[in-house]
């Protein structure tokens, strides 16, 4: 039976801590996974909600985009223990009715805590806060839909802000873009702009594409695989199974992190025996516990010893390639006190890295927050692709980049237009529909969150996600939401970005179907689309029935939108609110790779998206070739008693989504306020483990203070630290970002630790 939301906002007051795991997923996976299902959806819809997760004939996964093997290899349990909690969440038998809110004020769900909010179930009516009000009351949906148009039509078009998540479907997102553009504007900000900004920046400027070159058969045939910045066992498990099936085929395995975590120590399969009672299957052979930020460095030492042990595959580089001479040249007489300086990592270490690359045929590099969210994360991407490019590891079975997305769609959502530039195709489709499309570059998420606090936008609309939570610089990004005339969330649950809230402003609340529902329009039973990390593309069918009938899609809320805002528009949003045909067939119209796309989505396990790298060496760059580039190697310079702080998940999270309060890996149980950091540098800062410490970051406009985190002695790398987002988004600056992917620094903020 499903238990009762929690009545009381516990926090940290039962938080105990323990010795880190070895190990991941096993018994203990399946065990807590089935638990957390059980409490909120009950036995019997449990399994019959899981057993369609990621199936070809289900409903995808609402958590990470890794992708699932081709159908004739996918078991009955194609899914982890953070995926059935994701499910778990989305079809919750908790409801959060029109009572709930006529019994709670908006100050007294905003004083609670974003786990608190988020337990209480799903949102069963649209809801508005009224300016002067104190609760939020039901409203209509036309009546929604109208409010929100007279606020828009009021306003000049690049006044307003359209948000998306990442885990809003192809179909909803292609509308959406083109509701914002039929409007007249580029305000596409998305949570792309706050994780793989970088990656996309690094690689289009180098290979010419701006996902990664690797499909999973890939990940299966590889001899070496590197995984930098990136935990897996937490953030992506079932990459774990990927990993060892490419072990028992001969990989080696690097695991490049400030941390050791465990589902890259060992892993127990929890779909073999041996994995549930046996020992599992260690996996990384070899750990560089590397400094927060020093990956730049590492990546340009590999380079320059490859390049001087002679390993360098001189064909790919004269044919495919150029700029190989400049790259070599920055490389060549590396500064190697720099690089120890910069990485925390002996030569013995790096070279012994090195060797691997030197000597494996098929290698791929992994990565993810770890890399993209750093003052440089831009050039250290570049030279990850140095370094491949350098092995002619791009276009060879088993060879490649891999740059893992952290939701389920939020590489489709890009593909499909979700981008505050134009995309190249965006004149074929205003020509395609009689529309002049706007060309004038849109604000990214940080520019977004500075255009509403200096009173440039004023109305802001988010598709999914959980904005106010998710940026940067708490304080700064809710002052910014609440200067907003309007503020409208499409949203399955409750959570911070609903609450953040002041006179005169109005809150929309508008309740979408999850993944895992059937979604029945006029043309009948609808399913919709969704990219994985890999260019996959295939269909989503939910099955439950939605959690209350006054639901509505996210292709219907936007065309329900649209037809009151644009009302003498020609598009014709009603049909694609009827039938999502129409909006796969105006995609395959627009957007290249997706010819026949109705076709190649309805095979089983869909279809993959085309990728000239990986596909035939063709790089779509302006000169067709990939480029090697030079880049400085710059070492942040920490003042003494600082440390260098990187956020992160719990286990017990995804994204802004809190499913419990423990992180059972890194031995945390009943709380999130801590703070890792390695003993010896405890031992000189003068603090014991369980020492209470407020954090507080350091930047040239002043302060930020987290208060209220327990130490935690921990193996990070010296002079490193390590807390839980969103409660450390707070020491985030809005102004520190990546050089040229505007990307916060989330992994690179300088702080102190103060007692309490």
């Amino acid at each position: 039976m499903a238990k009762k939301p929690p009545r009381d906002d516990v926090g940290d007051q039962d938080l105990t801590v323990r010795a880190p795991k070895d190990s991941a997923a096993g018994l203990p996976g399946v065990m807590h996974g089935l638990r957390a299902a059980g409490a909120q959806m009950g036995v019997r819809r449990s399994a019959l909600t899981l057993l369609k997760m990621n199936q070809a004939d289900g409903f995808d996964c609402p958590g990470c985009a890794w992708p699932e093997p081709l159908p004739a290899h996918r078991t009955h349990f194609e899914f982890c223990e953070n995926g059935a909690k994701a499910v778990a969440e989305e079809a919750t038998l908790r409801r959060v009715t029109p009572a709930f809110f006529a019994e709670h004020a908006v100050a007294d769900l905003a004083a609670r805590s974003d786990y608190w909010l988020g337990q209480q179930g799903r949102i069963t009516e649209p809801m508005v806060k009224q300016p002067g009000a104190t609760h939020f009351t039901p409203i209509g949906w036309d009546e929604a839909f109208a409010l929100a148009a007279g606020h828009l039509r009021a306003i000049e078009p690049d006044r307003a802000l359209f948000y998306t998540s990442g885990r809003t479907s192809n179909e909803a997102a292609f509308l959406y873009q083109l509701l914002a553009r039929a409007y007249g504007t580029n305000n596409l900000p998305d949570c792309s702009n706050m994780c793989h900004e970088s990656s996309g920046v690094a690689l289009n400027s180098t290979i010419g594409m701006g996902k990664g070159s690797v499909t999973l058969e890939d990940i299966h045939r590889a001899k070496l695989i590197a995984v930098v910045g990136q935990n897996p066992g937490t953030n992506h498990p079932r990459m774990l199974s990927a990993l060892e099936t490419a072990k028992r085929n001969g990989a080696k395995i690097i695991s490049v992190n400030p941390l050791p975590e465990a589902g890259l120590m060992r892993f127990k399969n929890p779909q073999q025996v041996g994995g549930l009672v046996g020992g599992g299957t260690s996996l990384s052979d070899l750990h560089l516990p590397i400094r927060v930020g020093g990956d730049l460095a590492l990546f340009q030492a590999i380079g320059s010893l490859l390049l001087s042990w002679g390993r360098v595959d001189e064909s790919f580089v004269s044919s495919y390639t150029v700029d190989f001479e400049a790259y070599a040249e920055s490389v060549r007489e590396l500064d190697w006190d720099l690089v120890a300086t910069a990485t925390g990592l002996t030569r013995d270490q790096i070279e012994a890295a090195a060797r691997l690359f030197a000597g494996s045929p098929a290698t791929i590099v992994c990565w993810a927050m770890g890399l993209t969210q750093g003052r440089d994360s831009v050039a250290t991407i570049r030279e990850v692709v140095n370094v491949q490019l350098l092995r002619g590891m791009i276009g060879l079975p088993g060879a490649g980049l891999c740059p893992v997305r952290g939701h389920s769609n939020v590489q489709g959502d890009r593909t499909m237009g979700i981008w505050h530039e134009p995309p190249s195709w965006l004149a074929r489709l205003g020509d395609s529909l009689s529309l002049a499309m706007p060309s004038r570059r849109g604000y990214d998420t940080v520019e977004a969150i500075r255009a509403m606090r200096d009173g440039e936008a004023t109305v802001f609309m988010a598709l999914g996600g959980n904005f106010a939570a998710a940026s940067p610089d708490t304080e700064v990004t809710e002052a910014a939401l609440r200067s907003c005339a309007l503020t409208v969330h499409v949203s399955t649950k409750l959570n911070r970005s609903h609450v953040v809230t002041a006179d005169p402003q109005t809150v929309l609340i508008l309740p979408c179907l999850g993944r895992t529902e059937r979604d029945t329009q006029l043309a009948g039973d609808q399913f919709v689309t969704v990219e994985d990390s890999m260019s996959s593309v295939h269909a989503s069918r939910g099955r439950l029935d939605p959690a209350a009938p006054s639901l509505r899609s996210e292709v219907a809320i936007v065309s329900g939108l649209a037809r009151h805002l644009l009302p003498d528009s020609t598009i014709p949003w009603e049909t694609y609110a009827q039938d999502y045909r129409s909006v796969r067939a105006l995609i395959a119209d627009t957007i290249p790779g997706f010819d026949d796309f109705e076709a190649k989505v309805r095979e089983p396990g869909g279809f993959t998206l085309p990728h000239p790298p990986r596909d035939s060496r063709r790089f779509p760059t302006p000169d067709g070739r990939a480029r090697f580039t030079a880049n400085t190697l710059a070492v942040l310079t920490i003042p003494p008693g600082r440390l260098l702080l990187q956020t992160l998940r719990s286990h017990d999270q995804y994204n802004t989504t809190i499913y419990g309060l423990d992180d059972r890996y890194r031995g945390v149980r009943a709380g999130r306020r801590v703070v890792f950091v390695n003993p010896d540098d405890l031992s000189e800062l003068g603090l014991a483990d369980g020492t209470m410490v407020d954090l507080i970051s350091e930047w040239a406009d002043g302060e930020r203070v987290a208060e209220s985190f327990r130490v935690i002695a921990y193996p990070t790398a010296r002079g490193c630290a390590a807390t839980y987002f969103p409660e450390a988004n707070v020491l985030v600056p809005l102004d520190s970002t990546a050089a040229e992917s505007n990307t916060p620094t989330s992994k690179q903020v300088v702080v102190r630790l103060r007692p309490r």
